[in-house]
Formats: structure tokens, sequence, C-alpha cells
């Protein structure tokens, strides 16, 4: 069964994202990170398209993340590590690795019989991460790299420089086949960033975290939905919750089947855009659970079970809901279809 909802993917624009970021990791591998459902578009879809591309790396949150993955024979690491209720399924995916986190993890993961794993060592985000202090502990421990992580790599801010020197400081005092910190934006500061694997998220997706990707960087997802209504609205009518748009004359209006249940916010409600054959169709009013009405005046020929495609480009819709691109790709619902185009 098809839904009213379709989610186009541009797989060439994916794998073009990527293959730009590995150009500018320079020496450095290029990895991805695919949590939280791939941000949303699909982490299947999104590993097989990238795995194709040649990325050996890829990044997930947690343990029912890695094993969705299993049957892809990838690279996984477990970025939030290994607690008791994974031991289990870690030890069932030789794929997969953890990222240790705490004493407490490693103590944990060294108990259990060990083998490859990552470590993360905080260098100024104070979020996860062993402090440098701390790293006595993963002595003896088989560390293929050693992850730190960027608090504002977006901005041009003194301790990006720190978190940097504090990492290669670590050089020599762990035993790490590899080192890494550069997330989307941390690629774009530079070779001293890179280390030996670099992590990309939001630039992979068509987010541009810093202006210097820009030229780099395409939109990958298109969000469209079906028409279900169109209908006249006689001036001086409102439409939609709480009267927010009241029509100054007679408007041609179609009531399309996507709301902020689906990630279309309400930040939306009279500022959104969707389009067909190019023709503007502003959102009219505010946008609601499931629907969204949109002036058609324009586009006389749409009917009922016709597709309009919405305004996704993440800077632009971020501006104009009011939400970060991080928001807007992982918030799109479950109710899409997803489709690889």
């Amino acid at each position: 069964m098809t839904a009213p909802l379709r989610l186009i993917l541009d797989r060439d624009a994916l794998v073009g994202n990527w293959r730009a970021l590995q150009r500018l990791s320079g020496r450095a591998a290029c990895g991805a990170a695919v949590k939280a459902d791939g941000y949303g578009l699909g982490a299947t879809g999104v590993v097989k398209a990238l795995a194709n591309a040649g990325c050996r790396d890829f990044f997930v949150a947690t343990w029912a993340e890695a094993e969705a993955l299993a049957p892809l024979g990838v690279h996984v690491s477990v970025l939030h590590g290994v607690r008791a209720e994974d031991m289990a399924i870690a030890a069932a995916l030789p794929d997969a690795r953890p990222v240790l986190n705490t004493p407490a993890q490693v103590a944990r993961w060294r108990e259990g019989g060990g083998g490859p794993c990552d470590v993360m060592v905080d260098t100024g985000m104070n979020r996860l991460g062993l402090s440098p202090d701390a790293l006595e502990s993963v002595a003896g421990l088989e560390i293929d790299t050693v992850l730190s992580h960027l608090a504002s790599a977006d901005e041009d801010v003194p301790s990006n420089a720190r978190q940097a020197a504090a990492l290669a400081a670590l050089r020599g005092r762990v035993p790490a086949r590899r080192f890494s910190l550069a997330n989307s934006a941390g690629i774009a500061l530079g070779a001293d960033y890179a280390f030996d694997l670099t992590r990309p998220g939001l630039a992979l997706y068509g987010g541009v975290p810093r202006a210097s990707l820009s030229p780099h960087i395409r939109q990958v997802a298109f969000p469209e939905a079906q028409i279900l209504q169109r209908r006249v609205l006689k001036a001086g009518q409102a439409i939609g919750y709480n009267a927010t748009h009241i029509a100054a004359r007679d408007t041609e209006v179609a009531i399309v089947n996507l709301g902020y249940a689906d990630g279309y916010w309400r930040g939306f409600s009279g500022r959104g855009v969707a389009r067909a054959g190019g023709v503007a169709l502003p959102v009219l009013g505010r946008v609601s659970m499931d629907l969204t009405a949109l002036d058609v005046s324009a586009a006389p020929a749409l009917a009922e079970g016709d597709w309009v495609r919405f305004d996704f480009q993440l800077g632009e819709a971020a501006a104009l809901s009011g939400m970060s691109p991080y928001e807007l790709l992982v918030g799109l619902g479950a109710r899409f279809d997803r489709v690889w185009a």
C-alpha cells in the first residue's frame, strides 16, 4: 500500500556530498554518522548507498540501531558505549564495537572479554567521554579509534583549537590505530582537525553548518504530499485552526496530507511553500497535525490525488520554521514512503 506522502531521496546527491567531504578530509578516512535512522532518511538506504561508494566507518547511537544494520555487513561504532543490558547483543554483532565513554563501561567491556572497541575522550564538550586523566583505565584494550567531539565547530571560537590540541596530545599515550575529531563543520575547519578519520553527519544529508561547505553540498530530501481536497475559500472566510488566515479574495485551496506529525512543523504556518511544475503554492493558515492548506490559485489544473513538492532546502527551511536543520531532518515522520531516486 502506498502512503499519501513520500520523501524523494536523491542517492546521487547523498553520495556526492560524502565524496566532497571525503576530499575535504584530505588524507583522513571519511566515515558517516547514520544515527537516528540515517538522520531521518532511513539508515538502511543511506548505508547501502555510502558503502557502495566506498565508506567503511559508520556511527550509530544505540545497539538497536547497530543490530538493524547488521545484515549489511558494515563496520559500525556505537557512540553511547555499552550498558550491562547491551552486552549480549554486543557479543553477537562481530561488525559492531562500542565507543567506551565511562570507567564503568571500560570495566564492563574488559570483564566481558574485551575485543575491538573505540574510546571517547572528553576534550571540552563536557558531555560524554573519559577525561584525559582517566585514560590509564583503557590500558590493554584493543582500541581501534580514539574519538572526541567538537562543541562549537560551526563557530570561530578558540575552544576549537584547544580541543584539537588536547586530542593531538594523546597520540602516543593511548595505543589506538586512529584518532577522530571532526564532524561536518569540523571538516571545514581544515587539516588540523581531520586527524585519521572524520565523522560527518548533517552535511551528508544536505545541511550546511559552515558557509564554506555550501558549494560542495546538495539537497538530498524532498518531501511530497498528495492533495486530498480542492475547494474555494470565499473572500472573508477563514481557514484552519484559530482563523489565522482570512481570505482577502476568493482563493483556490488544496488540502494536502502533511502536518507536524510528519515533521512539517507549525513554524511553517503562513510561511512555507510547496510547488507544482515550478509554480509556488503558499501555505495558508496554521499547519495542523495531519493537514496543510495551500493557495493553488496559480495552478488551476491541480486536482485531488495530484502530488506537490514542499520547499525543504535545510538552511531556508530552518529560517522559516524556527527549527534547526537537524530537527528538520530527524523529525521526518514514519508515515512517509521513502523513495530513492
